[in-house]
């Protein structure tokens, strides 16, 4: 079955065996609407490619990060830590606000959280973990 120029309106069992006929087993979706967007940019990647390097590299990046080192104003980190979910928001001075009290470092809320010294960016996501050789 060749895919249709349009994929608007086909029901799901329709998508899936699009899906099956091109790339094998569907994804296990129950929503019409989100399995024809993927199968359009699966069929948009086999006519003018996929992301570039750069584009990928940038889709990894923590959101609110321009760098992937430095927060954006209004960004909200989240991490969780031990089973709970802990919030900051980037406050537009460069300090950052955290349960109502604001904070110069990101490093002083780590260690508020943690009780330990951490490295604020790294334990909010923004910087990598270093993997020894």
């Amino acid at each position: 079955m060749a895919a249709p120029a349009n994929l608007d309106g086909l029901g799901l069992e329709a998508l899936r065996a699009i899906w099956r006929e091109r790339y094998g087993a569907p994804p296990v979706l129950r929503s019409p609407e989100l399995l024809s967007l993927m199968l359009a940019w699966r069929m948009q990647i086999e006519v003018e490619g996929g992301l570039d390097r750069d584009a990928r590299l940038a889709l990894r990046r923590p959101l609110g990060a321009r760098s992937g080192l430095e927060p954006v104003p209004g960004a909200r980190l989240v991490r969780e830590w031990q089973g709970a979910p802990y919030e900051v928001v980037v406050l537009p001075d460069g300090g950052f606000l955290h349960r109502g009290d604001r904070y110069g470092s990101l490093s002083e809320i780590a260690r508020k959280i943690t009780g330990v010294r951490w490295n604020g960016p790294r334990f909010f996501g923004l910087r990598s973990q270093k993997v020894a050789a």
